[in-house]
């Protein structure tokens, strides 16, 4: 399956990177680049990006003794803890938004490149938009 999906109209071009199920179903994301993306942002630039994503989704899925105590007092209150706080995995899930969004406003944007959260596409891809195409 290729890596990306275009839909064009008048002015922009969409991407989709789609998930890399290679090694597994963790929530990881194709680091290939785009050829859409030639000329507007550095190759490397773009894969940290991508790169950094996917670190922040791993550590979120990862186990350690946090999130096994953090599932133990769940399941001892009823999972009315879970009413009182954030878990892991929703504070990774917004360490990624905001990561995204920082990206959005100092790297990408200026590049006419705008990226949109996983989430709001329920973490099957992530959409690259770019604006103004250059014909």
């Amino acid at each position: 399956m290729d890596d990306t999906t275009r839909l064009t109209n008048d002015q922009s071009i969409k991407l989709f990177i789609q998930r890399d199920y290679s090694e597994g179903t963790a929530v990881k994301f194709q680091e290939r680049f785009p050829t859409e993306l030639e000329g507007r942002i550095d190759r490397n630039e773009f894969t940290g990006i991508i790169s950094e994503i996917n670190a922040i989704f791993a550590d979120a899925e990862a186990l350690s003794c946090k999130t096994f105590m953090e599932n133990c007092c769940a399941c001892l209150t009823g999972y009315l803890l879970l009413l009182c706080m954030p878990t892991h995995y929703e504070k990774c899930v917004k360490r990624a938004a905001k990561y995204i969004a920082e990206k959005n406003e100092n790297v990408l944007n200026h590049r006419g490149i705008f990226m949109v959260d996983p989430m709001e596409k329920g973490l099957r891809c992530i959409e690259v938009c770019i604006a103004n195409t250059r014909r």
